[in-house]
């Protein structure tokens, strides 16, 4: 995401400034809202489905408050900012390694909502559920972490500052040619694939079993999951899908020159992904939806008043009614 970003011509800083500036602080506000609840709600927090999504909210506050702030200063200073080689390495790191790292637990998000419709037996005892959900999600993330830490702070070449593009750092393993086959199509090209066409086959499987009429109490269980990954989906559809299909066709031949302003404009939009990810999570899910409506309309949580019940004796010699206990239920 450093090839194009000097290209203040067709997108002047002030532009991204701004459009960036509007977006972060309500995206950073949503992404602590359902951090808060995905974590402390207690129904929410055991639900398999949302222990990605818990990770990848993680994921988008670290950029939020680290790289996106940087971009904001770089453009408010017109590319006037000197960084060290240590600095420019964190930032890189941050900036391309966690969003390849959330692609990818994305497109295994996608596979595995699959699992959990459609062959939720394998998941039913903690034995399986480790294998099936836990040990892949946990493999994906340290080998994305560990890849991403050798390319940049442990290069077997020479990494050097670039101080003209906002992530300032040029990566000299992308110039061996096996290593950047590598990165371009497993990291970048296969996870949106995947994300794309899993989410097709999911729509289609669940209209499919939708129509049967044993199926229907199934769909109403699943309902909450497959909006959830089809409203992500579509975020990554829309904003990093473009992107791919540009590198894709620079993979496959096409001439840099051609498509130049089109991959600009492709590469600045895929920094969207990050700041909308956490409206698309609340938007896909109810409980949230419900919570920030009660919030924003200032109800008061529901006070429960029960009636009290009182104890009585009756005196017969002096026919007086005493009460002798007051409780509240």
């Amino acid at each position: 995401m450093t090839s194009f970003d000097d290209d203040i011509y067709l997108l002047p800083h002030v532009i991204k400034f701004w459009l960036y500036l509007v977006i972060l602080i309500p995206s950073i506000i949503c992404s602590l809202f359902v951090l808060y609840y995905l974590l402390f709600d207690r129904t929410l927090r055991r639900a398999l489905n949302n222990h990605t999504i818990i990770v990848l909210i993680f994921v988008c506050l670290i950029c939020q408050l680290t790289i996106y702030p940087w971009m904001l200063y770089f453009y408010k200073n017109d590319n006037h900012w000197y960084r060290t080689l240590t600095f420019c390495s964190i930032w890189g790191f941050i900036d391309w390694g966690l969003y390849i790292t959330q692609a990818i637990l994305f497109a295994w998000a996608s596979i595995e909502r699959h699992i959990l419709i459609f062959h939720d037996r394998w998941v039913t005892t903690r034995k399986k559920r480790f294998y099936i959900h836990y040990l892949p999600l946990i493999l994906l993330m340290l080998y994305c972490l560990l890849f991403y830490s050798i390319v940049y702070f442990i290069p077997f070449c020479k990494n050097f500052v670039h101080d003209y593009v906002s992530p300032c750092i040029s990566v000299c393993s992308y110039d061996n040619h096996a290593f950047f086959l590598w990165e371009t199509v497993v990291h970048q090209i296969l996870p949106n694939l995947t994300i794309i066409i899993a989410s097709i086959t999911l729509l289609i499987r669940i209209l499919r079993q939708k129509h049967r009429m044993r199926q229907r109490i199934q769909w109403r269980k699943h309902r909450k999951m497959t909006i959830q990954l089809l409203s992500i989906s579509f975020l990554y559809l829309i904003f990093s899908f473009p992107n791919t299909i540009m590198i894709l066709m620079y993979l496959c031949g096409l001439p840099y020159h051609i498509g130049y302003n089109v991959k600009i404009y492709a590469e600045f939009i895929s920094y969207l992904v990050t700041l909308f990810f956490p409206f698309v999570c609340i938007v896909s899910l109810p409980e949230l939806r419900k919570k920030i409506k009660r919030i924003l309309l200032l109800r008061p949580t529901a006070i429960s008043v029960y009636p009290e019940t009182f104890t009585i004796k009756y005196n017969r010699n002096t026919r007086h009614i005493g009460i002798l206990d007051n409780k509240v239920q």
